[in-house]
C-alpha cells in the first residue's frame, strides 16, 4: 500500500466514524499503552538501564540528524524492497526480538508473526518468547524469519535451539552479545519483578527436549522454598502457565524446576571471540552478531566470517551512559565497508527515523517498543497498523526527499546539528 493509499484509507474510515486502532505518533502510542498495560508490564517494556540516559541519548541522536529534502525529482514510482540474506523483502524493516510479549497481549509473538508476515516483513523470534518459534513460523508462510539467540551456559541447549530454528524455516541467526549479564533496570528492580520467575517468556525453553531433560535433575528441587503467601501465589501462577494440568504441575513441581534451571543457565559471562566458530560448526544459517557498537568489534566479527553486523545498544536496556546506537552506526558501517549487511535498532520511533538510519549506513532497521505498545492496544491488528504506518511514512519521507529507491539513500540526505 502506497503512502497516499494509506492516508486515504485512514481518512475515509474516519468519515465513516472509524478512527485508527492505535495512535500514529509515538508519544500518544506510549501513553495509551501505559494506561492499558499492567504496571509491571509497562515497566518491563518501557524501562531502560540505570537512569535511562542511554535511552535519552538514542532519541537525541535522531534529533541531531536533519533531513534535507530535494525538489523536482520523479518519485511517482517508489520501491521499498531490498534483498537481504538471499531473500527479497518488502522493505528494509523488521521486528526486533522482544521477550515476554504475553505481558502485552495473550497472543504475544503469534500476533506479531501474523501481522508482519501479512506484510512480507521479517520477524526476529525472541529467545525469551511467550510463543514457540514453531508456532510463529507456522503462520508466516514464506516470509523470512530469524531466530535471536541468548547464548546459554549449556552448549547442548544452544545446539538444540539452532537445530529447531533451522527446522522451522528460520533464515538467519541473530546472536545477542550485549546481555551476558542482565542490565540494571531500575523500574523492574523497584517493583522486584522479573517475569521469568513466573515462568513467563520461557516458551522456547519449556518446549525444548534438551531443556526438559535437564529438569530430571533432583538437585533443582533440593533447596527448600521459603513459604510465604506471595511465594505460594507465585508457584500457583507458574503451574497455571506451564503446559499440562495445574494439579500435576503442582504435584511434580516441574515448573519450579524449570524456572530454577533457567535462572542458573540464562546468562554466560565468559563468552569471547574464540567461541564464535562453535556456532558455525553447528549451523549453516547466516550468523548476525547483535550489539556491535565499536568499529574494531565489527572488524573482529568480519575476521570470524560472520554474515551480518547488528548495531544496537539494546534500546538502552543494558548499559546506562552508553553512546547512542545511531552515533555508532556510521563508524561501524564504514568499518564493514559493504562486505556484509548492517542491521540497526535502538530509538527508532517513526518512518523518518528509518530513513535517517538507512542514510547513515544501515541495510535494514528494526522496530522495537512501538510494536509492543501497538500489540498491547490492539493485538495483531495494532501491530499490522503500526507497521503499515512505518512503511507509509518511510515512503513519504523518501519521496519528499527526492528518493525513489532504497539504494539511492545515502549520507547526503542528512546534515548533523551540533
Amino acid at each position: 500500500m502506497s503512502t497516499p493509499e494509506r492516508q486515504r484509507e485512514i481518512y475515509l474510515e474516519g468519515s465513516r466514524g472509524k478512527r485508527p486502532a492505535i495512535p500514529t505518533t509515538f508519544g500518544e502510542l506510549e501513553t495509551a499503552a501505559r494506561d492499558t498495560l499492567s504496571r509491571k508490564g509497562y515497566s518491563y517494556i518501557a524501562g531502560g538501564a540505570g537512569l535511562e540516559s542511554t535511552m535519552d541519548a538514542n532519541r537525541r541522536a535522531f534529533e541531531r540528524y536533519r533531513i534535507t529534502p530535494r525538489m523536482l525529482r520523479d518519485v511517482s514510482e517508489c520501491d521499498l524492497s531490498v534483498k537481504l540474506f538471499g531473500n527479497r523483502i518488502a522493505a528494509p524493516l523488521f521486528t526486533c526480538p522482544i521477550g515476554v510479549l504475553e505481558l502485552a497481549h495473550k497472543e504475544a509473538d503469534l500476533a506479531v508473526a501474523r501481522a508482519a508476515g501479512s506484510l512480507g516483513l521479517p520477524v526476529t523470534f525472541s529467545n525469551q518468547a511467550s510463543r514457540t518459534m514453531e508456532e510463529c513460523s507456522a503462520v508466516m508462510g514464506d516470509t523470512p524469519r530469524w531466530f535471536q539467540l541468548y547464548w546459554s551456559a549449556e552448549d547442548e541447549l544452544v545446539v538444540s535451539f539452532l537445530r529447531r530454528a533451522e527446522q522451522c524455516g528460520c533464515r538467519a541467526l541473530v546472536v545477542t552479545l550485549d546481555t551476558t549479564m542482565l542490565g540494571w533496570r531500575g523500574r523492574d528492580l523497584d517493583l522486584a519483578h522479573l517475569p521469568f520467575l513466573e515462568a513467563q517468556g520461557l516458551a522456547q525453553y519449556i518446549s525444548d527436549p534438551v531443556f526438559q531433560s535437564f529438569l530430571d535433575d533432583p538437585e533443582l528441587l533440593a533447596e527448600k522454598a521459603v513459604i510465604t503467601p506471595s511465594s505460594v501465589a507465585l508457584l500457583a501462577r507458574m503451574c497455571k502457565r506451564y503446559p499440562g494440568s495445574f494439579l500435576e504441575n503442582l504435584k511434580s513441581k516441574r515448573p519450579l524446576a524449570a524456572v530454577r534451571k533457567f535462572i542458573s543457565i540464562y546468562t554466560r559471562a565468559n563468552l569471547t571471540w574464540r567461541d564464535i566458530p562453535f556456532l558455525r560448526e553447528h549451523t549453516d544459517l547466516p550468523i548476525i552478531l547483535k550489539g556491535i557498537l565499536h568499529p574494531d568489534d565489527a572488524r573482529l566479527a568480519l575476521d570470524q566470517g560472520v554474515d551480518g553486523i547488528y548495531v544496537s545498544n539494546h534500546g538502552g536496556r543494558q548499559v546506562d551512559g552508553a553512546r547512542s546506537a545511531l552515533d555508532c552506526l556510521s563508524e561501524v558501517a564504514a568499518a564493514v565497508d559493504g562486505r556484509v549487511p548492517v542491521l540497526f535498532d535502538s530509538g527508532v520511533r517513526c518512518g523518518a527515523d528509518v530513513l535517517k538510519a538507512l542514510a547513515l549506513g544501515a541495510t535494514a532497521v528494526g522496530i522495537g517498543r512501538p510494536y509492543a505498545y501497538a500489540l498491547a492496544l490492539a493485538g495483531e491488528d495494532g501491530v499490522r497498523e503500526l507497521l503499515e504506518n512505518f512503511l507509509a511514512e518511510l515512503q513519504l519521507s523518501m519521496c519528499l526527499s527526492g528518493v525513489s529507491k532504497i539504494d539511492e539513500i545515502d549520507g547526503d540526505l542528512l546534515s548533523a546539528e551540533s
